[in-house]
């Protein structure tokens, strides 16, 4: 878990990035946020891992 947590904290700076597009046309708008490619990437990735982690903790708990 600590590994997985410190990988976490070095790769934050990556997903800060910005892109073009902020600020001009939709920049702060929840459209933005699901309809570009940069975000909706990283949704889906924050989505399926969550949806791994819930799946593992209610097989480990029906295991015990």
């Amino acid at each position: 878990m600590k590994k997985m947590i410190a990988s976490l904290a070095l790769l934050l700076p990556a997903l800060t990035w910005a892109h073009p597009g902020h600020g001009e046309t939709d920049g702060y708008t929840i459209t933005h946020y699901f309809t570009e490619p940069q975000h909706a990437i990283i949704t889906l990735g924050v989505l399926a891992a969550i949806t791994v982690f819930i799946i593992r903790e209610r097989r480990k708990s029906k295991s015990l």
